[in-house]
């Protein structure tokens, strides 16, 4: 009896039916988080919903010194004027050996004044005069006198200077070497060895002075008293 009493105590305490306690409920399964679109993760970062605080901001570089900006433009200074300096350098180097090449194809001779060339009219010229119009285009001196004209090389016979006409000294002298001639052209002075050459002079059929200073006259030769070496009018 006392055994059957036990059993039906036991069935009593532990009903089927009873509610079972939190401890005895089996544990929930864990659900895994899904994942959050790149679109809204990227509208919470920038709305700051949840986003980590942001770097803090780059400390301002120090603005440089005046002197030091100062320097920088005189060394770019410096360094135009050099690329300038270069550059006309090589420009003028150019130059001269286009010169050169110029003077080599085209010589002087090419460029020499003409030979013969018309003077005037005798009227134009005072008596006693000597006419230095000429000297620079021609190198020619006219003289004239009251019978007549005669024409003088402007080349001195030392070494071939150009002398100059001096009115109060009534005479020419050659600027290089000293030497002197009279209005004649008579060397007098100096290391000239012998007097200057003259030219040929004659009229032209419209009654100019014609010049010729490819046919000179020495004074030493006798040739002064050639035909062309004087002209008388």
């Amino acid at each position: 009896m006392d055994e059957v009493r036990q059993e039906e105590q036991k069935g009593a305490a532990k009903p089927e039916d009873a509610p079972t306690t939190a401890a005895e409920k089996p544990a929930p399964t864990a659900t895994r988080p899904r994942p959050i679109p790149k679109r809204q993760a990227v509208a919470a970062e920038s709305s700051g919903d949840g986003a980590a605080p942001s770097a803090p901001p780059a400390p301002a570089e120090p603005a440089p010194h005046p002197l030091l900006i100062r320097e920088q433009e005189l060394k770019l200074q410096r360094r135009r004027f050099l690329r300038r300096l270069t550059w006309g350098s090589i420009f003028t180097f150019l130059g001269g050996w286009a010169v050169a090449a110029a003077r080599f194809f085209f010589p002087r001779a090419l460029f020499e004044p003409p030979t013969v060339f018309k003077a005037g009219f005798p009227s134009e010229y005072t008596i006693g005069r000597v006419e230095t119009k000429y000297q620079q285009s021609h190198r020619v001196w006219i003289v004239r006198e009251a019978d007549g004209f005669y024409a003088i090389l402007a080349k001195c016979t030392h070494l071939g200077c150009t002398p100059v006409w001096i009115e109060a000294e009534n005479k020419f002298k050659c600027p290089c070497h000293g030497s002197g001639f009279t209005r004649e052209a008579i060397n007098y002075e100096g290391p000239a060895p012998r007097p200057l050459e003259r030219v040929k002079i004659t009229l032209a059929e419209d009654g100019q002075i014609l010049i010729d200073t490819s046919v000179v006259f020495r004074y030493e030769r006798g040739e002064w008293d050639k035909p062309g070496a004087y002209l008388k009018v």
